[in-house]
């Protein structure tokens, strides 16, 4: 399972917008600067996020975008569902009808919810407070480890 690339770019966007969070209000085109997410997807992106209750918009001087709660009340859970819908492995375990000619006589089906709630909770667990903390680099390592690799090789 991997995010799209729509999902994967409101996190970053959701990142860079907590960054500044209690600052500033941003727009869409500050946003794509600082991220790198193109222009169009990033008002796309403002308008899906703040659709969803996670972003705050104004209009007019001092205008902008800001998250609607603090960071460390929103989750990747959050961003995901905001952009792609409800997370689900497989279209069978959403509600409603599906194209499936299993579906039927599917003895999968009904255990597709826990792997659903443990990949949800998984990505829960996860704010965006902790996303958009920097992370400092790990001190260098220096050459005399890299021999002992290279000896341990031999």
């Amino acid at each position: 399972m991997r995010l799209s690339s729509f999902a994967d770019y409101a996190v970053v966007l959701m990142s860079a917008a907590a960054r500044h969070c209690g600052v500033a209000k941003m727009n869409a085109t500050t946003l794509s600067a600082e991220t790198g997410i193109p222009l169009p997807t990033a008002q796309k992106l403002v308008s899906r996020l703040s659709a969803a209750g996670l972003l705050e918009s104004s209009r007019g001087t001092g205008g902008g975008v800001r998250l609607s709660r603090p960071p460390a009340a929103i989750t990747l859970a959050d961003v995901v569902e905001a952009v792609e819908g409800p997370i689900a492995m497989t279209a069978c375990s959403e509600m409603g009808a599906h194209d499936c000619a299993l579906e039927q006589d599917c003895r999968i089906r009904p255990h597709m919810n826990v792997a659903n709630n443990a990949i949800r909770s998984a990505l829960a667990g996860v704010t965006i407070a902790s996303l958009a903390r920097e992370v400092t680099p790990p001190p260098f390592v220096s050459g005399e480890v890299e021999k002992r690799v290279a000896e341990q090789t031999l």
